[in-house]
């Protein structure tokens, strides 16, 4: 049974702040901690009026001071927006004041519009530097070298476990080159899964970082007492997906009754494939359906990612996926209690 994990962007709800949002991941990681969830990761978005999450290393430090065990990190932080010295600092301060608790995913994507991408760092290079950019801030964790010109302090001797994150075979083939830990973005984009983490494990390189291939697979979780529950719930986030792929992004919507009223078919079609990575129903319609992915995919660490409106309904939607994956029960067992 791999270990479980959770990645959350911080929602902001129609009717709320990001006030009311940061608060909500607070308290979202510390029930986490208590569920048995093995890392908590924010991710980094820009110009999204939905999610509050983008300053990632902040909320990452907020998140750490009011929890005690749980590792806490980026899934991810989106390098091309930032120098890499910067990153280095921010994770190097976070690693010392949190020791042996802070992960570094990092993204080769800008995770927002252009426009905000240019404002984020004015000098953008016309080549892709992002190979370069991870090798360089890897450098800056490593132990004091006595001819370096420029060091990360702190930062220099952390060690900052590293991760590539990817939707392609892209990210696949560069951390297994470096040997670096791989999580697929298989929650919004699960086209290449398959043939990503087919080429990540035939093509891995260990590393003084990792032995042998380690893959983390992200799925969608909306669990509830009944299937209708769930259902329900879910369409608040294709409601959102669906509006952020027609270029008009907002706070996470209230659920509605009838989802094909509100999408029209052919969105709804491409926004059900881009999160069929996905568990939703009650305790047992998840454990059939986490325990197929699982089966195939046949990760070292499952994160679940879920965007529900109601704070108290989301509590209860980790609390229930953790409960089915504690059990760590044979996998055929798995199938035969769906």
């Amino acid at each position: 049974m791999p270990k479980y994990s959770l990645l959350d962007l911080s929602p902001i709800s129609e009717g709320q702040t990001a006030a009311d949002a940061l608060a909500n991941t607070v308290e979202l990681a510390q029930a986490a901690e208590g569920f048995g969830y093995h890392r908590y990761w924010l991710a980094e978005h820009h110009n999204m009026p939905g999610i509050a999450s983008a300053a990632t290393a902040v909320v990452i430090g907020h998140v750490a001071g009011s929890t005690k065990t749980m590792r806490i990190g980026a899934g991810g932080i989106m390098l091309p927006n930032h120098a890499p010295l910067v990153i280095a600092e921010q994770f190097g301060t976070l690693a010392t004041l949190y020791p042996g608790r802070i992960d570094l995913g990092l993204g080769r994507a800008p995770g927002t519009d252009m426009a905000t991408a240019r404002a984020l760092r004015r000098h953008m290079a016309p080549d892709d530097s992002f190979p370069q950019d991870v090798m360089e801030l890897i450098g800056y964790f490593g132990d004091a070298q006595p001819d370096a010109a420029v060091r990360a302090i702190p930062g220099v001797g952390t060690q900052v476990p590293v991760w590539i994150l990817g939707s392609s075979l892209y990210g696949a083939q560069l951390a297994a080159y470096l040997g670096l830990p791989y999580a697929f973005a298989s929650h919004f984009a699960p086209a290449l899964l398959t043939e990503a983490l087919a080429v990540y494990r035939s093509t891995f390189r260990p590393s003084e970082r990792l032995e042998k291939p380690y893959v983390m697979v992200a799925a969608g979780v909306c669990a509830a007492d009944t299937d209708a529950e769930a259902g329900l719930l879910r369409s608040s986030q294709l409601l959102a997906f669906a509006r952020l792929r027609s270029g008009a992004p907002g706070k996470l919507p209230r659920p509605v009754q009838d989802i094909g009223a509100q999408i029209p078919g052919p969105v709804l079609v491409q926004v059900e494939q881009a999160l069929s990575c996905s568990a939703t129903g009650s305790a047992a319609s998840v454990r059939e359906e986490l325990g197929r992915i699982i089966d195939t995919y046949r990760p070292d660490e499952l994160l679940l990612t879920g965007m529900i409106h109601d704070h108290g309904a989301r509590l209860r939607s980790f609390e229930i996926a953790a409960d089915v994956l504690s059990e760590r029960v044979p996998a055929q067992v798995l199938r035969a209690a769906g």
